[in-house]
């Protein structure tokens, strides 16, 4: 599948690498990540990385987790392009598959997996019914399906701020309450469910992340992406952090597993 309008060109992968670290296109890095996987063991295990975007995580679940066999999935090419890079680099191609894949239902077979995992990519997919469902055929019992995920506090309509905040973006989001996440996972079958909200870490971080390109590291975005782009994902941030401030974006993890 080709992309022509890509929404994550190597530019913007830059600019993400960046604030979050080398392969990292979303808040809080190898932290993050352990806590996600926390009491989960990966060891051995078929793990799919939902939007494994530019690779690090990917890497990181075989690397750093034991994964015996990780398939990383994204829709566009430039970071898949860069995922494969990275993959070869490491030296880890025997274990780590990186595929560009076409937005629906995951073209793999009924349970083949243990572990399907993702972090801040499936707020690009709207259906989160569909996705819970894909989520549970993909498993072999007993698996789990291990997430985070960018989210509205409440069903309906976002707030004009939330609203605003979304059109800044630009990056096609489609998000959910945690009311709405539960009963899609309950409705596919998982039990062991389990939601935590994350909105007042990445409060203090977006705060963070605010102050470096508004001060001491104003000049390494600007090399990346200039001047005029810089401004544009200040605003950004500040949009985000008035829904921050008011719960009404929460960030979440969340898991669950299917029966045995």
């Amino acid at each position: 599948m080709a992309d022509t309008n890509p929404h994550y060109d190597p530019t913007f992968i830059a600019f993400l690498e960046e604030m979050w670290g080398t392969g990292y296109l979303s808040p809080g890095g190898p932290e993050e990540i352990q806590r996600l996987l926390d009491g989960i063991s990966l060891a051995g295990k078929t793990v799919l990385d939902i939007g494994c975007g530019s690779g690090g995580i990917t890497l990181s679940l075989a690397r750093d987790y034991g994964a015996g066999r990780v398939i990383g999935i994204d829709v566009e090419e430039p970071v898949c392009a860069t995922a494969r890079q990275r993959v070869a680099d490491a030296g880890l191609a025997d274990r780590v598959e990186i595929r560009q894949v076409a937005p629906g239902s995951i073209p793999l077979p009924d349970g083949l997996l243990d572990i399907v995992f993702s972090k801040d990519s499936i707020v690009h997919i709207p259906d989160k019914e569909s996705l819970a469902q894909d989520a549970f055929r993909l498993l072999a019992p007993g698996g789990w399906f291990v997430a985070s995920d960018w989210l509205i506090a409440h069903d309906g309509e976002p707030s004009p701020e939330m609203a605003d905040y979304i059109r800044r973006e630009d990056l096609d989001f489609g998000m959910a309450s945690p009311t709405r996440y539960c009963r899609a996972l309950e409705a596919a079958g998982f039990v062991d469910i389990i939601l935590s909200n994350r909105n007042r870490w990445y409060l203090g971080v977006a705060q963070q992340e605010l102050a470096r390109m508004q001060g001491v590291d104003r000049p390494r975005f600007e090399a990346v992406m200039g001047g005029e782009a810089v401004e544009e994902q200040i605003a950004l941030w500040q949009a985000m952090l008035i829904v921050l401030e008011s719960g009404e974006h929460c960030p979440h993890h969340f898991r669950g597993r299917k029966p045995a």
